[in-house]
């Protein structure tokens, strides 16, 4: 099996103001300094991107941004496209969130198109998935995510998928405090895992990073990194306050 590196990710969403972002990121840049073995990204809001960059440099934490247009260039007012991202160091884009998916209206068929775009600019897309609390209830989980990584993942090779990150949050679980027990976590990534076995091969199964977000604190981290399955986390409200995102990135296993 493939030794992966964990990847914890902030993802601030449409928070701080650009005082708050500069000191925030250097605050995890210094966080990040005590966790030799794991991978770290904060996802700002867009017009913090090259600030943050710069509060970042010299430090191993990779820049992500929230979403991108799937266009190149042209008449999309408001847009932001993966060449903008490229062009001031962007490393990961986040795709396919829920909040984008019930607030804005992106579609499977979106989100694919932007994580194509993701990966021909060279960027990493973090792609989400996850279902919603009915779908969990009725028992749907692995339906809706074989169905959003089919779609979300169509004409993304073997090859591809070295650069894709998978995010699991189950929406219930995003922003509720409510968070998925560990067993539960790790069955729903177990079954991601093995859809890559069944959709890909093996190797792709056992190399691709799958984070576990929705609800992820610095008192339930160590739990869900324990899982054999989970490598990583998307962290959303808890990623604003520097000492807890330190400890979630300096977890124990």
């Amino acid at each position: 099996m493939a030794e992966r590196t964990p990847l914890i990710a902030g993802n601030w969403k449409m928070n701080t103001v650009l005082s708050e972002a500069v000191s925030l990121a250097k605050a995890v840049s210094e966080a990040s300094s005590t966790a030799p073995d794991v991978d770290v990204a904060v996802c700002v809001p867009f017009p913090f991107l090259i600030p943050v960059k710069d509060a970042l440099a010299g430090s191993k934490v990779g820049l992500g941004a929230q979403d991108c247009y799937y266009e190149t260039a042209g008449a999309y007012t408001a847009a932001v496209s993966t060449t903008m991202l490229d062009s001031i160091g962007c490393d990961y884009v986040i795709c396919g969130h829920s909040e984008r998916r019930a607030t804005f209206g992106d579609t499977d068929e979106d989100v694919n198109k932007k994580t194509l775009k993701i990966l021909s600019e060279g960027l990493k897309p973090i792609l989400c998935i996850g279902e919603l609390k009915e779908e969990r209830e009725s028992g749907e989980t692995f339906t809706v995510c074989d169905n959003q990584l089919t779609k979300g993942l169509a004409g993304v090779d073997a090859e591809a998928m070295k650069n894709v990150v998978i995010a699991y949050e189950p929406v219930w679980a995003i922003g509720t405090g409510l968070t998925a027990t560990p067993e539960v976590a790790q069955e729903t990534h177990a079954y991601i895992r093995s859809w890559f076995v069944e959709n890909y091969s093996q190797e792709v199964a056992d190399g691709v990073i799958i984070q576990y977000g929705g609800s992820v604190k610095a008192d339930n981290v160590d739990e869900l990194m324990g899982c054999p399955d989970i490598d990583g986390a998307l962290v959303g409200g808890a990623s604003l306050e520097a000492e807890g995102f330190g400890r979630i990135i300096n977890f124990v296993k």
